[in-house]
């Protein structure tokens, strides 16, 4: 196949088919006696290969993987898959953790959050909790609260938001939740402004997972393919 041929099978240009034959993506076209580049059924086997991987891993990491498919290096080709596989696994664990957790974030209503109007220190804040000060640096350290500096002064600020986030830790902590999903589930509520937009981030999270997890089934198949055509190919 010409390079337009190819390049018009898979809705590239032909200087994109170019670019990535350059950059290892696919192996180097064999040349006619005038120079000009031939591909083979291979070639468009690892632009569908390629293409595929990328909504599932990423464009970097669909690079890499088409690199050391494309130059033997097996091995290495599966560890990126492997570690794509991982990521999602923890994705869906961040979510299932932010998930089982919002029934008692949506239970609880922090009054001293929406009543507060001058912002509280440290000791108001522990007062206010029940606390030792020491439990909220310990907090801020984990990343559950983050607190904003009094720019004079330097003295830690918590403002209505800030002591929300501490009472929802207090809850979430009284619960069993460690600190790690803690700070978890409030970086996700503090992301999303507001818990009614937590919920609706979270379903939006859950399916863009489930889009990342079919993408991944597809590009395994592609995949596949490619490294059935690499093997016809070379025998």
């Amino acid at each position: 196949m010409r390079p337009v041929d190819v390049a018009r099978q898979h809705g590239l240009s032909p200087q994109t088919v170019r670019n990535y034959e350059d950059v290892g993506i696919i192996p180097p076209a064999e040349r006619s006696r005038s120079g000009y580049r031939n591909y083979t059924a291979a070639h468009a086997a690892g632009l569908t290969a390629h293409l595929a991987l990328v909504p599932a891993f990423g464009h970097a990491t669909s690079r890499r993987i088409m690199r050391a498919v494309t130059s033997g290096q097996l091995d290495e080709a599966l560890e990126h898959i492997d570690a794509g596989h991982a990521l999602l696994a923890r994705d869906r664990n961040t979510l299932r953790t932010v998930e089982a957790a919002l029934p008692h974030l949506e239970a609880t209503a922090p009054d001293a959050a929406t009543a507060l109007r001058t912002p509280y220190n440290i000791g108001e804040l522990a007062h206010h909790l029940g606390l030792d000060p020491a439990t909220l640096r310990a907090w801020e350290r984990a990343g559950v609260l983050t607190p904003h500096r009094d720019p004079r002064t330097k003295h830690r600020q918590y403002l209505a938001l800030d002591v929300r986030d501490a009472e929802l830790a207090h809850l979430l902590r009284r619960g069993g939740q460690p600190l790690a999903t803690v700070a978890t589930v409030l970086g996700q509520l503090r992301e999303a402004g507001s818990l009614t937009a937590l919920t609706g981030a979270l379903e939006q999270w859950r399916r863009d997972l489930r889009s990342r997890g079919t993408a991944q089934l597809y590009a395994a198949a592609q995949l596949s393919a490619y490294l059935d055509a690499l093997g016809r190919a070379e025998g």
